[in-house]
């Protein structure tokens, strides 16, 4: 639904973002603003820092930022909507009632009894372990050292013997065929007739970040396939989107993530207090999950089983991880199967030993690659350091290549130049590729990067000083304009705050986050207006200091400019431009 902007800015305005932020961390006076630990990232020292006055928040470690609805949906996993919704109760400001169109209405509405009916299931399959029906799964769950305390965090239950138990008690509740076909719980055949998807199994609840349940995985007790069932596609679940345990994972805030293959693994690690394990859902991990993950950590730990399916899985996972910007490591859990069974074998503190010593990904496909061949024959071995020098091109940086190179030389003894020389080679014969040709042209760019990377440094200098003294915007006034800044987001970002100080005056930079829909623009933003700079200096000093960046933003824009001009009078313009940045000077003296 769409809220007018007036509505939004009064809701922001409403909720203070250091009272909001201080519900959920620690916060102490720094100065103007507030530091802590910053939520998102592991952290010792707090780089986590809110600003009162500009009513936003920047982390200097991690680089998110935003205002107070950026944080909400950032720590709920809230969409923007939901945190209108949950910031303007906490303000006590009614919203107006949605309006939709007929099919939108129909699916909010579906979709909304559909959560009703997986959570009234999920209530039952808890009630029936504790009852005597459930006595079997009960055992089970217990035998598999569960305590009370954890069966009740997970929500884990059973789905009795009788194989539409459930379709009766739901239709009971006054649901009819047609939604409960929908919420994949039951199966309708025209012999059988309607009959649960799930019986006689032990339920385990799969819940979406927000704690719905949104779909069930079920676990066979005695024998029966498949042993593991979980619901099929519906409009709530999704298995390539989804991870189990993320609900409770999320909120851990450790600097990663344990990736298990399995409902106990997680449910077991969770138990021995590592609370930040989750689990794919059946199938193999796929980039949406990667990216999901990605929202919350940027490292992950693969504790997949260490059998042979469970290598070819970690390997299948290592490149979706890579390219969704994880860094991943391997946890061996030898002579254990999975952690689960390593848990009861030697528990939480051996654990934490192999969380210690996890491996870097790519050892560990070398490793794997190894096994397949014989170093003790020549020919084998040339073969294997033949495939070695191939993956190594996934490192397209130099430096990071060649420490790859030497770490990979110390283990199997190649010889540093011989294996540089061959990882030339192939990259060479590879050049060709529209991949690498794209890679090639982006190293030789380096220099013009580097020189951006300045200039944007720049800019994001010259927009935190604007909004900390508006004064500036008189004494810029004719010299610099939004077009002076480089970069689209840049432009128009200035834009925004040039138009917000002359339509009211002064500038509110957490109204100006609004206007950007995703959390990247937004952290993006935010880094805008939180650039550090030396407070403590003199009149000529800042003077000196502000003369200095207009001059190199003005100068990167008009020789920019000219590059690309064709027309004389155009050109004209820019040389005399060029000529009164020479006699550039704006006093601070006057106030």
């Amino acid at each position: 639904m769409y809220y007018p902007e007036d509505l939004v800015e009064e809701i922001r305005q409403r909720n203070d973002i250091v009272d909001v932020i201080s519900e959920h961390v620690k916060l102490k006076r720094s100065g103007n603003n507030h530091m802590g630990l910053c939520p998102f990232h592991n952290e010792k020292s707090p780089s986590f820092s809110v600003s009162g006055q500009k009513q936003m928040y920047h982390c200097f470690g991690c680089g998110v930022g935003g205002n107070v609805f950026t944080f909400v949906m950032e720590y709920e996993n809230y969409s923007f909507v939901e945190a209108l919704k949950y910031l303007a109760e906490r303000a006590g400001i009614p919203l107006p009632e949605e309006e939709q169109n007929e099919e939108a209405k129909r699916k909010a509405d579906l979709k909304t009894q559909l959560l009703e009916i997986n959570r009234q299931a999920a209530k039952y399959f808890f009630y029936q372990l504790k009852s005597e029906r459930g006595k079997i799964a009960y055992e089970y769950l217990t035998n598999r050292k569960l305590t009370d305390e954890t069966i009740k965090m997970f929500g884990l239950g059973y789905s009795n013997k009788y194989s539409d138990d459930l379709y009766q008690y739901l239709k009971q509740m006054g649901y009819s065929d047609e939604i409960l076909r929908q919420s994949g719980l039951v199966t309708f055949d025209e012999k059988k007739g309607a009959y649960d998807k799930f019986w006689n199994r032990v339920m385990y609840p799969i819940m979406d970040g927000n704690n719905r349940v949104i779909g069930f995985g079920g676990r066979v007790l005695g024998q029966g396939e498949p042993k593991y069932l979980n619901s099929p596609e519906t409009l709530l679940f999704d298995k390539s989107r989804n991870l189990y345990g993320l609900n409770i994972a999320k909120t851990a805030r450790k600097h990663n993530m344990l990736i298990c293959e399995g409902y106990m693994d997680v449910i077991a690690l969770h138990q021995a207090g590592f609370t930040n394990a989750v689990a794919s859902l059946g199938t193999a991990f796929t980039g949406l999950q990667a990216n999901l993950l990605k929202r919350y950590t940027d490292e992950v730990l693969l504790t997949y089983d260490s059998d042979g399916a469970g290598v070819k899985a970690a390997l299948r996972a290592i490149p979706i991880m890579k390219e969704a910007g994880l860094r991943t490591k391997v946890i061996n859990m030898r002579p254990y199967k999975d952690p689960d069974e390593f848990m009861k074998a030697l528990g939480a503190e051996e654990f934490q030993k192999r969380i210690d010593e996890a491996q870097n990904s790519f050892y560990f496909e070398i490793e794997v690659l190894q096994k397949e061949y014989d170093l003790n024959d020549p020919e084998q071995k040339t073969k294997f350091f033949n495939e070695v020098a191939k993956k190594l091109l996934v490192f397209t940086e130099e430096i990071e290549r060649n420490n790859y190179i030497e770490a990979i030389d110390r283990i199997y003894h190649m010889g540093f130049d011989n294996l540089r020389k061959l990882v030339n080679h192939y990259a060479a014969t590879m050049v060709t590729t529209p991949t690498m040709i794209k890679k090639v042209q982006e190293r030789s760019n380096n220099k013009r990067v580097t020189a951006q990377d300045s200039m944007r440094q720049a800019s994001k200098l010259l927009l935190t000083w604007l909004i900390e003294d508006t004064r500036l915007f008189s004494k810029i006034k004719g010299i610099i304009s939004e077009e002076d800044f480089d970069g689209e987001l840049y432009q128009k970002v200035a834009g925004m705050l040039f138009q917000q100080y002359k339509e009211q005056g002064q500038v509110i930079p957490a109204k100006i986050i609004n206007q950007f829909e995703s959390k990247e623009e937004q952290n993006e933003v935010a880094s805008l207006f939180s650039t550090t700079f030396q407070e403590e200096m003199s009149i000529m000093e800042k003077e000196k200091a502000l003369n200095d960046l207009i001059y190199r933003i003005k100068k990167y824009s008009l020789d920019n400019r000219s590059r690309n001009v064709t027309d004389i009078a155009q050109m004209q313009s820019i040389i005399k431009a060029q000529a009164d940045l020479q006699k550039l000077h704006i006093s601070l003296a006057d106030g």
